[in-house]
């Protein structure tokens, strides 16, 4: 229903940030 695709687009929005902040300080993902 509509609450699953609210949730859904919630769960993405999140991860974007996430990796939004990862991107910008890089420190982290030098490892590799």
């Amino acid at each position: 229903g509509k609450a699953f695709k609210v949730a859904i687009t919630a769960c993405i929005r999140k991860l974007v940030t996430i990796l939004n902040a990862m991107l910008r300080d890089n420190k982290e993902w030098v490892t590799t």
